[in-house]
């Protein structure tokens, strides 16, 4: 019996294009570019902030992140950067009587921009905030003590074979792959998603029939 959902951010809720599509406008980069390094460097399996890396050798990233805030061109969320499947999903979950958390790899501030999207979600957690990040085994227990279910009880959902099949599996989750942007679609048929999702989906609405039979 399932009695939690928790939810991977990017590319499974939010779109990343306004997340690149900044950097690059802050590095006076085309905004094609970076978009093709940063497939290329999780392609290969390596952070996707290694994009930034390779165009700006020795940057700073946490520093331009902050000078980025300072300037008033920082991090931000509305209801564009949604899925449209985002809300119908989540509130037909709670609808069914299952707790839902949305915990990803992302900054507090990202945390604080999600949450004033009132989205029908029990609790919004960051690895910024909480000081560990995907695929950190401890991050999923972090995740866990948010859905307050057992490990085997909870579904993880998520794009990402290596930072949420594989670990969310290994931390005794059960798993759902969702065949949504560049990883997504990537990796639908490697042989973690293969090994390690109990469900592959490509939609969120998917989710409810799924979880409650």
């Amino acid at each position: 019996m399932i009695r939690a959902v928790i939810f991977d951010v990017g590319e499974t809720l939010t779109r990343d294009d306004r997340y690149w599509a900044s950097w690059a406008d802050w590095l006076d980069i085309p905004r094609h570019t970076v978009s093709a390094l940063v497939g290329a460097v999780v392609a290969r399996g390596r952070d996707n902030a290694d994009a930034l890396r390779l165009l700006r050798p020795g940057i700073d990233v946490a520093a331009e992140y902050a000078a980025r805030e300072a300037a008033g061109r920082g991090e931000y969320l509305d209801e564009a950067d949604l899925y449209p499947d985002v809300r119908p999903a989540l509130a037909e979950l709670r609808r069914c009587g299952l707790r839902v958390v949305i915990a990803g790899n992302q900054t507090a501030r990202a945390g604080q921009l999600l949450r004033a999207l009132d989205l029908p979600a029990d609790v919004i957690g960051t690895s910024g905030k909480w000081g560990v990040a995907k695929p950190d085994l401890e991050f999923f227990r972090r995740a866990v003590e948010a859905g307050q279910a057992a490990p085997e009880e909870t579904v993880y959902v998520g794009d990402h074979p290596a930072n949420d099949v594989g670990p969310a599996s290994a931390a005794g989750l059960r798993t759902a792959h969702l065949r949504r942007g560049p990883w997504g679609h990537l990796w639908a048929d490697s042989p973690d998603v293969l090994e390690n999702a109990d469900w592959r989906i490509t939609a969120l609405t998917d989710l409810p029939a799924l979880l409650t039979r």
